[in-house]
């Protein structure tokens, strides 16, 4: 049975990375839900409903507020979601690296 998710208020801080670029992110804390977005692409629909990944970050990662970046990659989210269940980020840093181009951009997802 699917995780019934809830809906995540914004604002939205959508994390978007550049082809080969990289963050380091001190996630302090973290939310797993749900947001509603107005895809734009030719033959979709009004509105989908989508999950997405909140991270809360330190401030000296993100120093404009809201201290939090969303994440919608969804094979990423799927190799750091058992990580966050499992407290790793408590002790380590999440290093994302961006590869290619949306649609088909996927992301290295790497603990130190």
């Amino acid at each position: 049975m699917a995780e019934e998710l809830p809906f995540l208020e914004g604002p939205y801080e959508i994390l978007e990375l550049a082809d080969g670029k990289q963050i380091r992110l001190r996630v302090r804390d973290w939310a797993y839900g749900k947001m509603l977005i107005k895809p734009r692409f030719y033959g979709a629909p009004a509105q989908k409903e989508i999950a997405f990944l909140r991270l809360f970050v330190d401030p000296a990662d993100k120093p404009t507020a809201p201290h939090y970046w969303d994440f919608t990659a969804g094979t990423a989210i799927a190799s750091i979601l058992p990580e966050l269940r499992a407290k790793k980020h408590q002790v380590s840093i999440l290093v994302l690296t961006a590869h290619g181009e949306a649609p088909k951009k996927r992301f290295t997802v790497a603990w130190i």
